[in-house]
């Protein structure tokens, strides 16, 4: 009866530390991200998510021996999302700025671009804010973009015509019904410049940086208090130091990204 009993004791423990292990394996991080905005986040023709945001959480799910489960939400919903546990993270190129640190905590930055205006060539605005005095000048909701047009721009006498998408912001300049737009400046250069017509724009005036609008670079944005951010911290640190980050990088960038002097 003992040995029986030993045996039983045994397969039992077997039984917890296997299903402990599975436990582990299966571990699902709920990412949130607004899969349109190329080269950060977009669907391909056969509708797969791709994308630089897209490999870097891969890539950290992967240090964190988890799976990604990828949860596709208009930009202006990720915050909210994140606040009522319908996603764990955002990686969405979400500016690290202290009025959204009043809601989320963040990872440290993992890219840092500056804002442009762009508009077309012969549209006679050169002077920023200056020439957009009576312009229509695009820019997606809920944004940095957003905040910044509308405190400074608006003051200027400029329209701020706010949209639920980049895509659509691009759209529309594109077919005459905005004037210029303020956007990342790569997205500009992706979305905007490498489409049909878009050889017909340019930036103008100087790129726009001021922390209190454009924050300090995109982070992770996770639940207050999380302790999430502290393993991802550690899985960033963790893919620069193998060179993945790097690696990813260079698929989308030829350039430093990083924010870095």
């Amino acid at each position: 009866m003992k040995l029986k009993s030993g045996f039983s004791a045994l397969a039992l423990m077997s039984a917890v530390a296997l299903f402990s292990h599975v436990q582990a394996s299966e571990r699902t991080l709920r990412i949130g991200v607004e899969a349109a905005y190329p080269p950060f986040a977009y669907k391909t023709p056969d509708n797969q998510l791709v994308g630089f945001d897209y490999d870097i959480g891969e890539a950290l799910c992967a240090k964190l021996q988890a799976k990604c489960k990828w949860i596709e939400i208009e930009f202006d919903g990720l915050i909210p999302s994140l606040k009522v546990r319908k996603i764990d993270a955002a990686i969405s190129s979400v500016s690290i700025t202290e009025e959204r640190l009043k809601s989320v905590d963040f990872t440290s930055s993992y890219y840092r671009l500056p804002a442009r205006v762009v508009t077309r060539k012969d549209s006679g605005i050169g002077n920023v804010p200056g020439d957009l005095a009576g312009k229509r000048i695009g820019v997606q909701r809920a944004t940095n973009f957003d905040r910044y047009a509308t405190e400074r721009f608006a003051s200027s006498g400029a329209q701020i015509v706010k949209y639920g998408s980049q895509n659509e912001v691009f759209l529309d300049l594109l077919s005459g019904r905005l004037d210029a737009a303020l956007a990342g400046s790569v997205a500009i250069e992706e979305g905007l410049f490498k489409v049909a017509g878009g050889s017909d724009y340019h930036f103008v005036g100087e790129p726009f940086t001021e922390e209190k609008y454009f924050g300090t670079g995109a982070g992770i944005a996770v639940r207050k208090k999380d302790p999430l951010a502290s393993e991802l911290n550690q899985a960033l640190q963790a893919i620069h130091d193998d060179g993945t980050y790097d690696a990813i990088r260079k698929k989308y960038f030829q350039y430093d990204i990083s924010g870095n002097p």
